[in-house]
């Protein structure tokens, strides 16, 4: 039986924008993270992948060892995919990242609510977006311990 969080899976990365999706996925290797990451650019997309549903259907079991989610994406924003993911017992375990260019505190207390695992504000500056990424990947793949 594969166990449902795996120490040594994937990343998830649901955000709508190529570019932060891109500079993401370069930040990640920068810094050394191995896991492969998907990306999929919008909530319900995420949602789909993450149940295993649509044309996810018969994408391989298991959930993701770290998922980096946007608040505002099309179809279902970021809180809602938050909120189901947290709702349902063999989803909750994984560790869920938000990643906004938002900074309000009601964003901020909306996701720690709905119990976000983090939160991370975009920096605008290249390297310092990169750095912040790294040190995220980094932490969530190589010093946080996964449920066993």
């Amino acid at each position: 039986m594969t166990h449902p969080y795996s120490p040594d899976g994937h990343i998830l990365l649901a955000d709508d924008n190529p570019t932060d999706a891109e500079l993401t996925i370069r930040a990640l290797e920068l810094a050394g993270v191995r896991q492969q990451v998907v990306w999929v650019q919008d909530g319900q997309a995420a949602l789909q992948y993450v149940f295993r549903q649509g044309a996810y259907a018969q994408r391989s079991p298991g959930n993701p060892r770290l998922m980096l989610l946007d608040l505002r994406m099309p179809r279902v924003d970021g809180l809602e995919v938050l909120a189901q993911i947290k709702a349902d017992a063999a989803t909750r375990p994984t560790p869920v990242v938000i990643m906004s260019s938002s900074d309000q505190r009601s964003d901020l207390a909306r996701s720690y609510g709905a119990h976000a695992n983090g939160y991370l504000v975009k920096p605008v500056d290249f390297n310092a977006f990169t750095e912040q990424v790294g040190l995220l990947g980094q932490y969530w793949t190589r010093v946080n311990r996964a449920a066993q």
